[in-house]
């Protein structure tokens, strides 16, 4: 088995043709005869006893060669990754076969793979962008506060009409032109009123509902939600099962001593206002550097194979699955709940998929520029923080993160790391949007 030929096609793909020699694929052959023989039935021969030229005579030459072929197609794969001067990337595809049984150039098989884009960088260095201005207003240490208490309150039945954050329990039934439809019933439903769960207008129209009442929702649904609802009336039939209220714990010190370990209100400000600044300056940051990145994409030369970019998707769609299994929730249930398709949805994550392949490829040219060398100390290094963050051994860490990829990641944080550090942060330009125009 041997590289015949190499040819570079458009659109960045190479297409080889691989020579098995007759016999090579002879024995291929062989071996799939012995492995199936005994499920042969030929008239006059008991089962699995026939030769094998009586098969073939019987049911065509080529009866046994798609096996053998579906057999060797590992060993042809590896052989073009392995031996090809070409870096290409993810696995080929067959795109024809040649059998010659009685030539002794043997089978041919064409493949073609995509190649590993060149790329030519733009400037990378010096760059401009603007950067947030990283503050913490006292009013979003009150709104933290906040939260907490109503993570914190009491959970108690509400002898009054329904109000704004009120906690419901509730049976519904959605109609559509007199018809139910999928999605649109619950039964023993908890909502929070004023959490916007539900479709525009829903929870608003519970206002006021007292326990044990049955009440009609005359709503429509979005113009963006999904087909076939989009626009559609809809009439939602609501019984309040149960209605409880949240108490609110008083904001003192002793509420900082519940819910922290502070002994002040005051000490407990003081630690929300350094989080959210912390929290708000790696934002700023990575906006920073995601701008800069921008900058750097756009002049940047590469032919981008669909192939490297559909692999971006499938980890980045299936990271989403994840995340969203996480909170309890299917994809299906979510692109209802949200009035999006998956369809939609995935074209938005595609030109992100697209957008990150560009970003990896301009800092994997970085890192060559400017001759990236990773220590095996800041591997380890790495591989230490990496145990203590997440609280685990760090023999399972290295068990679950390659060194080889490690090293990649960190080449990668390192390019980055030039790009921001030469280049020249400006404040983000204000717009007047209380600005007028007179005529």
């Amino acid at each position: 088995m041997k590289i015949k030929s190499v040819e570079k096609k458009e659109k960045n793909m190479v297409e080889f043709v691989v020579e098995i020699d007759k016999d090579e694929f002879e024995t291929a052959v062989g071996e799939v005869f012995k492995k199936n023989r005994g499920k042969i039935i030929v008239p006059g021969f008991r089962k699995g006893k026939a030769p094998r030229k009586m098969v073939e005579t019987l049911y065509g030459a080529d009866f046994f060669r798609g096996d053998a072929l579906e057999d060797m197609l590992p060993s042809v794969i590896e052989l073009v990754i392995d031996e090809s001067e070409e870096k290409i990337v993810g696995n080929p595809t067959i795109t024809d076969v040649n059998f010659e049984p009685e030539s002794e150039a043997g089978t041919e098989i064409k493949l073609e793979a995509a190649l590993y884009p060149e790329v030519t960088l733009g400037e990378y260095k010096g760059l401009t962008a603007e950067k947030p201005i990283v503050d913490v207003p006292d009013e979003e240490v009150d709104i933290e506060i906040e939260n907490m208490r109503i993570r914190n309150a009491r959970i108690e039945k509400a002898n009054r009409p329904a109000q704004n954050g009120d906690i419901t329990i509730i049976d519904f039934e959605g109609f559509v032109d007199g018809e139910t439809f999928e999605g649109g019933a619950g039964k023993d439903y908890e909502l929070t009123l004023g959490s916007d769960t539900f479709i525009p207008g829903f929870e608003e129209k519970m206002l006021g509902m007292t326990e044990g009442e049955e009440r009609d929702l005359e709503l429509v649904f979005p113009e963006e939600y999904s087909e076939p609802l989009a626009g559609k009336d809809v009439i939602f039939k609501v019984k309040l099962k149960e209605l409880k209220e949240k108490l609110l714990p008083d904001l003192d010190d002793d509420f900082a001593i519940d819910v922290s370990e502070f002994d002040t209100l005051d000490e407990l400000r003081a630690n929300i206002k350094e989080r959210k600044f912390d929290e708000l300056r790696k934002n700023s940051d990575a906006s920073f550097e995601n701008a800069l990145l921008t900058q750097i994409i756009e002049s940047m030369e590469a032919e981008v194979p669909d192939v490297m970019i559909e692999s971006q998707l499938e980890t980045s769609m299936n990271n989403f699955a994840r995340q969203i299994s996480a909170y309890g929730m299917d994809p299906e249930m979510y692109f209802r709940m949200t009035g999006t398709t998956i369809e939609g949805f995935r074209e938005t994550m595609r030109l992100q998929s697209e957008e990150r392949v560009k970003v990896r490829l301009a800092l994997e040219k970085i890192a060559e520029f400017e001759k990236i060398e990773i220590s095996d100390e800041e591997i380890e290094n790495e591989y230490k923080e990496t145990a203590e963050q997440l609280n685990e051994d760090i023999d399972k860490i290295k068990e679950r993160v390659e060194k080889e990829d490690l090293t990649y990641d960190l080449k990668l944080r390192r390019a980055a790391k030039i790009v921001t550090e030469s280049a020249i942060a400006v404040d983000p330009i204000e717009t007047d949007k209380d600005e007028s125009v007179s005529e």
